[in-house]
């Protein structure tokens, strides 16, 4: 990622953090609605699984200068999500899920160049933690979905 487009994504989460419960709902609502087969996925309180999804969010934007630095934690996670049943698929639909979440949450703030930073930003980290947890699949380019 470039500096202007780690910026962006940085920026725009500055203002998502007002709001992260309510993105937080957001966000699982569309995911459940993308990926009906994910909600038995998830054992604990949806609220504070949102809670742990915000405060990983935050801790990814804040190290994008440096992801290597969070690579290998979100790798052993997404090792570890594979026993929950989490598929491959599962990334297209959260990765289409953010991208909503952050089209309602930010508005006209989520600007074209912002939107492809954070695309950028979730296909790479995506991208890694599925060629750990599944070696056996290609990382493919970002779905359809999120590359309009």
């Amino acid at each position: 990622m470039t500096p202007d487009q780690i910026r962006l994504v940085q920026s725009t989460w500055q203002q998502v953090l007002p709001i992260q419960a309510a993105a937080a709902d957001l966000f699982y609502g569309r995911l459940f609605e993308l990926a009906p087969d994910t909600r038995p996925l998830f054992k604990r309180d949806i609220h504070a699984q949102g809670a742990m999804l915000m405060s990983t969010l935050d801790a990814v934007v804040r190290s994008l200068h440096d992801l290597g630095a969070v690579l290998p934690t979100a790798q052993q996670m997404a090792c570890r999500h594979v026993g929950y049943g989490v598929r491959p698929q599962h990334y297209d639909s959260v990765g289409t899920a953010l991208i909503w979440t952050l089209e309602q949450g930010l508005g006209a703030a989520l600007t074209p160049a912002a939107r492809q930073a954070w695309l950028l930003a979730y296909t790479t980290l995506a991208g890694a933690m599925k060629a750990a947890a599944y070696p056996a699949h290609a990382a493919p380019a970002a779905p359809a979905a999120l590359q309009a």
